[in-house]
């Protein structure tokens, strides 16, 4: 996977969750979302956007909008039903324009530091079983 314009990403870490109105709204299926972050990722939270993966034959993704996240240790948003795993939520895609389209959520980051300390903060729960 490549991001345009980023050199280095993770994937959100297993024990993320998120909340979802029962009504949506939305021009894309995230936009009603928000994300509950495991607080050891507090100083990510910017780093935070959903992408989608370019029409055609390569596989560039481009950043599209940073994500609503809370912090676990922060109450959760009114109007939202109750929280949910991150995966496999990301498994269907929405159709937009007779063609489907592949969003994900990442951490994006342009320096290499960053990437390293968010890598480390994700993997601190390991797998979980």
């Amino acid at each position: 996977m490549i991001i345009q314009g980023y050199n280095f990403f993770c994937d959100l870490p297993e024990d993320a969750r998120y909340v979802r109105s029962p009504q949506p709204d939305e021009r894309f299926i995230e936009e009603n979302m928000v994300f509950i972050l495991p607080d050891r990722l507090r100083k990510f939270r910017r780093h935070l956007w959903h992408v989608r993966r370019n029409p055609g034959p390569v596989h560039v993704y481009v950043p599209l909008f940073r994500v609503n996240t809370v912090l676990a240790s922060e109450p959760l948003p009114g109007g939202y039903g109750p929280p949910q795993n991150v995966y496999p939520f990301y498994t269907h895609t929405t159709r937009r324009r007779g063609r489907a389209l592949d969003y994900y959520v990442l951490f994006i980051f342009r320096d290499k530091d960053s990437f390293v300390r968010c890598q480390s903060a994700v993997e601190l729960a390991g797998p979980q079983e």
